[in-house]
């Protein structure tokens, strides 16, 4: 009897250690190729994103068309697909669908594949839009909002499709979707999520959105290593836990709750396009820096841009999803 207890007490301190190492090991996987996520990267992509070539990226108008392709040409460049159709990473939204005045404009979509649970999908979102021309003719270019989210799933993405060419693939696929006319109205996720969702809503296991990382707010100029968190607790209290934990081990920045109140003033956990997701019951995390002076103003400009700050806000949302891709289990509802 003793020699079978040793036998099962040393199985499971086997089992226990080869989980453990491989925990470790995925753990390890992910700081190298979170490390691929640069400030120098981010700083050359958002230069251009929020140039003022790109007059403001509004929605339908010249200077979204210029962003939509700038987009797609990353995800070419670098070997990701599109889960529409090959080479055709545009999801059409006819201008019918929009408020009269506005031009038909185009949701961006990229993914990996998952290796173990293709069906099951993380989606981590951006709206790729801003506010354009004001005017007096000066151009609003945007570059905290929402170029810092958008260069930020780019470079994401990229991490990702490098640990996938070494055999490091996420599990569950991860879907990388920059959506438009979020300026307006949250129509872009709307659309995805109402009227096309590429990926059954079903099977969607959480939304990372990011809408404003790039900057610090007057609350936090004393405390620039800070971020705030929204709506991660809402729909699943394990969702928080993870957001926690991922934190803790690899980031450490300082989460600020105070827009997460149900009581706060400012309804953020229903302005930006996570929300379009969270009422599907898909549980989400908005990520914010909150506003300031340039907000919405010409002022929003690149040179304004924290890249130190953007490369580990980004980090953290890559971190957050591989996490959220790799783990045995499906998130759990609440």
């Amino acid at each position: 009897m003793k020699k079978i207890l040793s036998l099962c007490l040393a199985s499971f301190a086997l089992i226990a250690c080869s989980s453990s190492q491989n925990k470790s090991k995925t753990s390890a996987n992910a700081d190298v190729y979170a490390k691929t996520i640069t400030q120098s990267e981010l700083k050359e992509m958002l230069y251009t994103y929020a140039s003022d070539e790109f007059e403001g990226r509004a929605t339908g108008e010249p200077g979204q068309k210029k962003a939509i392709e700038f987009i797609k040409d990353h995800y070419v460049a670098n070997g990701i697909p599109s889960p529409i159709a090959d080479g055709d990473y545009f999801q059409d939204i006819p201008a019918s669908y929009f408020k009269k005045g506005v031009k038909a404009s185009e949701n961006v979509l990229a993914y990996i594949k998952g290796s173990e649970k293709p069906d099951e999908i993380i989606v981590i979102s951006a709206h790729l839009d801003h506010i354009g021309v004001s005017g007096n003719g000066d151009i609003n270019n945007g570059a905290d909002d929402d170029g810092s989210g958008t260069v930020a799933i780019m470079e994401i993405a990229e991490a990702f499709k490098k640990a996938a060419d070494k055999g490091f693939g996420p599990k569950r696929s991860i879907l990388f979707l920059h959506v438009t006319a979020e300026e307006i109205g949250l129509y872009g996720s709307k659309y995805y999520a109402d009227v096309d969702p590429v990926f059954p809503l079903a099977n969607t296991v959480a939304n990372l959105n990011i809408d404003m990382i790039g900057r610090v707010d007057p609350k936090h100029e004393g405390n620039e290593n800070y971020l705030y968190l929204i709506g991660a607790d809402k729909l699943s209290k394990e969702l928080h836990d993870i957001s926690e934990a991922v934190n803790k081990e690899h980031t450490k920045i300082d989460f600020d709750y105070t827009y997460n109140d149900e009581n706060d003033p400012n309804r953020f956990y229903y302005r930006s396009d996570h929300y379009n997701f969270a009422k599907n019951n898909i549980p989400v995390i908005f990520y914010f820096n909150g506003t300031h002076a340039d907000y919405h103003k010409p002022s929003d400009t690149p040179d304004k841009i924290r890249y130190d700050l953007l490369e580990t806000r980004a980090r953290l949302v890559f971190y957050t999803a591989w996490e959220l891709a790799n783990r045995e289990n499906r998130l759990k509802l609440d």
